[in-house]
Parts: C-alpha cells; structure tokens; sequence
C-alpha cells in the first residue's frame, strides 16, 4: 500500500531519468495527472497518456533527455509530505532558482506552477519542486 502517490510518481520518474529509461509507468490520481501536466508545459517531459489496464488507471509518461542523453530534470523534490505540510502565501512563491525552476502548489484554483499561482494572486500547499 503507497501512502504518498505524489512520492512514489516523483521518485518513479526520479529513477527512470536515472537510468535512462524512455517511459515510465505511474499510479492515476488527479493530482499526478495535474503535476504531469505541469511538468509538460514547462518542458521537463515529452508528454503523457492517461492509460487503462485491467480496470486500473496509469499515467505513462515519455521522459525528456537533451542532446548529450542526459535528463532535463536536475532535481525533483518532494516539499509537503504527509507527516509535515508546507503552506507558502502567493509573495513567498514567486521565483525559485531565479527562474530556472517550478514549484508547484495545490491552490483553491487547481494545482497550479509557481508562476502561475502568483498570477492568480493564491497561495497554496508546495507539493513539489523541479529543476
């Protein structure tokens, strides 16, 4: 039984870029399924599908490697675990590694990236950091 799913999809995708790996495979959830969609927008994937096999839903996701083979994704960090929750006001999430990097945070309007939270004028739950 996973506790976090949102841990156990970082850390699969954590590990697939690790070893090189083209896809990997990852438990469906709503909120995976948002924090994919985030990485793909800011250009940390390729892309994803949403997946059914023997009734259960999956997330594959199709990871992004630059010229020289190495994975985009430096580091992806889990911020807001199950034991210590992490809230940040719309001003304490405005930049992260001078722009270089997301963070995405679980809002009233959604699972939203950093920049885009600031927008909306939300703060939220930091759900993770990628950069």
């Amino acid at each position: 039984m996973i506790n976090d799913i949102i841990s156990d999809s970082l850390t699969r995708i954590r590990n697939a870029g690790m070893r090189k790996l083209e896809t990997t495979k990852l438990l469906h959830s709503k909120v995976v399924e948002a924090l994919v969609g985030i990485f793909q927008a800011k250009g940390y994937i390729e892309s994803f599908n949403v997946i059914e096999e023997d009734k259960k839903k999956f997330i594959n996701v199709v990871l992004k490697y630059d010229e020289k083979g190495k994975s985009v994704i430096n580091e992806l960090k889990r911020i807001s675990k199950p034991g210590r929750r992490v809230y940040k006001g719309k001003d304490e999430i405005k930049r992260f590694k001078n722009g270089y990097g997301t963070i995405v945070v679980s809002t009233s309007h959604g699972v939203l990236a950093n920049d885009e939270a600031y927008k909306a004028g939300v703060g939220g739950e930091i759900l993770c950091t990628i950069w």
